[in-house]
């Protein structure tokens, strides 16, 4: 994803969104307020350019892949998503858990993106501390959560 500062993110042709198009955000329970904040991100622009969107929630990082592409599996031939949002936020800690998550939260949502014939965007934060977090929900560093959601919005189309 891109850094603040990369100002073509936010110009999006609302001519060229798919009327009804669907979003399904699924979003982990760890870091809730940081997760919740990525969501509320997606949701402002999901709101701004009448995208239909739900939310599923899942224990943690690892769990994102196996909830998306069982959600696509289980969905119904004409009711299926456009495209599906990873939220979570992976924080840095003492042991190398950190490295082994990201890892496996990268490959599984890059696997989605080769299997599902719909994208799978990575909306995962994965930073050192709670302040880098904080700096990705509206900081120094922009709304990572507004741009999961332009994102979606440009892949819908491409």
């Amino acid at each position: 994803m891109a850094t603040q500062g990369n100002s073509s993110l936010y110009h999006i042709d609302a001519g060229i969104l798919k009327e009804n198009a669907c979003v399904v955000l699924v979003k982990t329970e760890w870091n809730a307020a940081i997760v919740d904040a990525l969501e509320d991100g997606c949701k402002r622009i999901f709101d701004q350019y009448k995208i239909r969107y739900q939310t599923l929630v899942v224990p943690g990082a690892v769990e994102l892949p196996f909830a998306i592409k069982r959600h696509w599996e289980r969905t119904k031939e004409g009711a299926a998503p456009d495209a599906f949002i990873a939220l979570g936020c992976v924080i840095k800690g003492d042991t190398p858990h950190f490295d082994y998550v990201c890892d496996a939260v990268t490959q599984g949502i890059l696997q989605l993106n080769l299997m599902l014939p719909v994208p799978t965007i990575f909306g995962v934060l994965t930073v050192n501390t709670d302040e880098q977090a904080q700096e990705r929900i509206g900081g120094a560093h922009g709304h990572k959560g507004e741009e999961a959601a332009i994102t979606a919005l440009k892949m819908i189309h491409s």
